[in-house]
């Protein structure tokens, strides 16, 4: 009986091993559901766009901007619960790539291509370009990660995983989907007057997409950089001050529900820029350190 019992615990063990493992797998699947999802979306809207019917046609854009929005929260998700269960494998990290692939390169280029280019003939060839570039700097970027991540961490580990090199994908994904999800209407339809020292002054749609053209090109030039973006891998149930965590945590939650357009586009265009400002701040302290400091015979 003892045998038996011994066996029948060992076995147990064994699938709740497994199923400690398909756990962040399934959540990946569910990332690249979303990102499928996404694309389908977009292309609905593509077509209302050129069935000339802007109602629906936002309905769809939106829709698919929130679903790259969950892929995000997938991805942070899996390799949070891996590490945290430990239960990374070499399984779980290339399928991880290849939604990625899917969910913030994709996806999001579609998304650019059919959201902010339909519909502006001035614009055909440059949104093709613009939506190829940010697809193939994804999938650069990822490929890097992936290298970098086999190989040993030069330096201080700990100060090391605090950081990307690179703008993330989802990062990336997730801000321009926040700008879809900000004003989901497409920008053919979109015309914007605001008034400036007196004078009224028009942005066209053309001058829209132009706009965007350039962010988008940024956005992938990130992507590849060497330019270091906090990872927050330090926050969680092992941080410092976890009450803290909570709290913060609890209050973006309580702002995404309800104010999910302004909360989702500030916290994405802020961490988006952090990298660039990082950068401008190095620079500005090693020239100020540069500069000799005069003595006091100088000064007299």
């Amino acid at each position: 009986m003892n045998r038996e019992a011994e066996a029948k615990h060992r076995l147990t063990r064994r699938r709740l091993r497994k199923g400690v493992y398909v756990l962040p797998s399934f959540i990946t699947c569910i990332n690249i559901y979303m990102g499928f999802y996404a694309v389908v979306e977009s292309l609905k809207g593509y077509k209302y766009v050129a069935l000339n019917d802007p109602e629906m046609a936002t309905r769809h854009f939106d829709i698919a901007a929130l679903c790259i929005g969950w892929s995000v929260l997938c991805d942070f998700l899996d390799g949070r619960i891996a590490r945290l269960m430990h239960a990374t494998s070499e399984f779980g990290v290339q399928l991880d790539s290849l939604a990625d692939v899917l969910s913030f390169g994709i996806a999001p280029a579609v998304l650019l291509y059919t959201w902010g280019f339909s519909g502006i003939p001035a614009f055909q060839k440059l949104a093709w370009g613009a939506a190829f570039i940010h697809l193939i700097c994804c999938a650069l970027r990822l490929a890097r990660f992936n290298v970098q991540a086999t190989k040993p961490i030069p330096g201080d580990p700990k100060t090391a995983k605090r950081f990307f090199v690179g703008l993330p994908t989802p990062a990336a994904a997730g801000l321009l989907a926040a700008i879809v999800h900000f004003t989901p209407l497409p920008v053919v339809y979109q015309e914007t007057y605001y008034r400036l020292f007196g004078q009224e002054f028009l942005i066209t749609p053309t001058e829209w997409a132009l706009g965007l053209f350039v962010l988008a090109i940024t956005l992938a030039l990130l992507m590849v950089s060497t330019l270091r973006f906090n990872s927050f891998k330090d926050l969680g149930p092992y941080a410092r001050h976890p009450q803290i965590v909570l709290l913060s945590l609890g209050l973006l939650i309580f702002l995404v529900y309800n104010y999910s357009q302004w909360t989702l586009l500030i916290l994405a265009t802020i961490y988006a820029g952090q990298g660039p400002a990082g950068k401008l701040a190095s620079l500005f302290r090693r020239r100020t350190a540069s500069v000799p400091t005069p003595t006091s015979a100088e000064t007299l």
